[in-house]
């Protein structure tokens, strides 16, 4: 590990930066407190970023529709408009505690000092699920995807979905206006999915084949053909395609964090009515929280509220005096994306006249007035 040390110092840390954590360096910078973001991955969106960019969502609050890729490019702008210290490829290996009101987080690249921490780490870091059938190693990256990356990929290609999830017939749903044909195989004869997601699968043109698993994947350059079995019979037929996308799952580790001394609930890390953990000044949100007497709701809207709360304990932390609620957003001056005033246009009538109260406006007055 790196000796390098940043002795400057945070009022608070933030480890994660999904949407939970981006949403808090928001918050963050509302409070006025000096904010250093800590994320494994390369860049911003935690398991949005990872998993879905190109999937919408259709659960935050005001937006109908939104991409993921979107909803992530907007939460940084709006995170890191404060000045937030974002530091990523940087996994925290070690979070300490040096003394009341100072936290030490380690990397591999640098040693950070802090006085409160929020974990908003999700349920730790992703793996999907790989396939264990010939030509899925030698192929993945030439026709075998685990994640879409950018729906433009599939345009016009011979498309194989495996899996039979809400990942799985979602995608299929959503390819099928991109992709020439789409064809889904399922080991099961039922589906572990939204009801209504399994009626339209059947209502489009994708072909489904439940009962059916994987048997192997060819290609030389790229790939070309599926073998795929019929599990009741035990036949073999071979598709021809030009990509697969598997969607069997994804595997969750914490990592680190469960050897920081936090009191730790299977993969979550437990905290009490104010969001503290075990651990004084280090707090927690989103799908990584489990909180005393609360049942776990792992939505981004959920995030957001705590990650609010959170933000409000930490700062109350770091300064006594301060209160937890800090007041609206729109009480304050000098947003930055606050919309520039736009000078009203000249009134094409006459400004009506004020109406006594209880009755209903008087009508403007168009023309010239006859004597």
């Amino acid at each position: 590990m790196s000796s390098k040390t940043d002795s400057a110092g945070y009022d608070v840390a933030i480890i994660g930066a999904g949407p939970t954590g981006l949403f808090a360096a928001f918050y963050a910078g509302m409070r006025n407190l000096k904010t250093l973001v800590l994320e494994t991955l390369s860049r911003p969106g935690g398991q949005i970023t990872a998993l879905y960019p190109e999937k919408y969502i259709y659960d935050v609050g005001g937006l109908p529709a939104v991409l993921g890729r979107d909803l992530v490019a907007d939460l940084y702008k709006q995170g890191s408009q404060f000045g937030a210290d974002f530091r990523f490829g940087e996994r925290v290996e070690k979070l300490e505690l040096v003394e009341p009101g100072r936290l030490r987080l380690a990397t591999a690249e640098s040693v950070y000092s802090s006085k409160a921490t929020i974990l908003c780490a999700g349920l730790g870091a992703f793996h999907p699920n790989r396939l264990d059938v010939p030509g899925a190693a030698e192929l993945e990256g030439h026709g075998v995807s685990y994640v879409v990356r950018r729906r433009e990929d599939f345009l016009g290609r011979r498309l194989l979905i495996v899996g039979g999830g809400d990942t799985a017939l979602d995608w299929a749903l959503q390819l099928r206006h991109w992709a020439r044909e789409v064809t889904l195989i399922h080991c099961f004869e039922h589906f572990e999915a939204h009801q209504q997601s399994v009626a339209a699968l059947f209502d489009s043109n994708v072909v489904v084949l439940t009962g059916h698993e994987l048997k192997a994947l060819k290609g030389d350059q790229g790939l070309r053909e599926a073998v795929i079995v019929d599990n009741r019979n035990r036949t073999e037929r071979t598709l021809r395609i030009d990509e697969a996308l598997v969607c069997i799952g994804f595997k969750a580790d914490i990592g680190p964090i469960k050897d920081w001394g936090l009191a730790l609930s299977g993969r979550h890390v437990q905290a009490d009515a104010a969001l503290e953990t075990s651990l004084p000044g280090v707090f927690a949100a989103g799908d990584l929280l489990l909180q005393d007497g609360v049942a776990r709701m792992n939505l981004i809207a959920t995030g957001f509220g705590q990650a609010a709360l959170a933000v409000g304990q930490a700062a109350h932390f770091v300064r006594p005096g301060a209160p937890v609620f800090h007041g609206h957003s729109s009480q304050r001056k000098g947003m930055k994306y606050a919309p520039a005033p736009v000078a009203p246009e000249e009134p094409a009538t006459e400004s009506a006249p004020a109406s006594p109260p209880g009755l209903p406006p008087q009508p403007a007055r168009v023309g010239v007035e006859r004597g």
